[in-house]
């Protein structure tokens, strides 16, 4: 563990706003990305795409349900793991209160995995 240095009010005053001009300089190149990849020009999907789920197979529009818009979440969970990933595991924890308000902007939300399916069923089981 690195030891921190202690310095005077005016010392650390001037590291914070160096500090505060980098992390302004980031925020702005982040917006100014972020605006880059929404005019980006879509892709045509034209492969077939079907994923298998608790109903049976699905191709990638039926994931769309009645909404026009549809997030798609890769949850980590590899064919030979046991368990999921614990970051993703802990971000699905908290998809539920999202739900509503994006079926109300029309997005679906599902969560996709390269795991057997009876392993994902029997993980989110596990997991409550």
């Amino acid at each position: 563990m690195s030891t921190l240095s202690v310095v005077s009010h005016a010392d650390w005053l001037a590291a914070r706003r160096e500090l505060l001009a980098k992390e302004k300089e980031f925020s702005r190149l982040r917006d100014e990305l972020s605006a880059r990849r929404r005019v980006l020009p879509w892709e045509k999907v034209e492969k077939a795409y079907v994923f298998e789920g608790p109903g049976g197979d699905e191709s990638l529009v039926e994931l769309f349900g009645d909404c026009c818009q549809l997030i798609v979440y890769h949850f980590m969970f590899g064919p030979d793991w046991e368990e999921g990933c614990k970051a993703c595991s802990f971000l699905t924890d908290h998809f539920g209160p999202a739900l509503t308000h994006l079926n109300n902007r029309d997005v679906t939300l599902i969560a996709v995995s390269r795991g057997p399916l009876e392993k994902l069923q029997a993980f989110r089981e596990r997991m409550g």
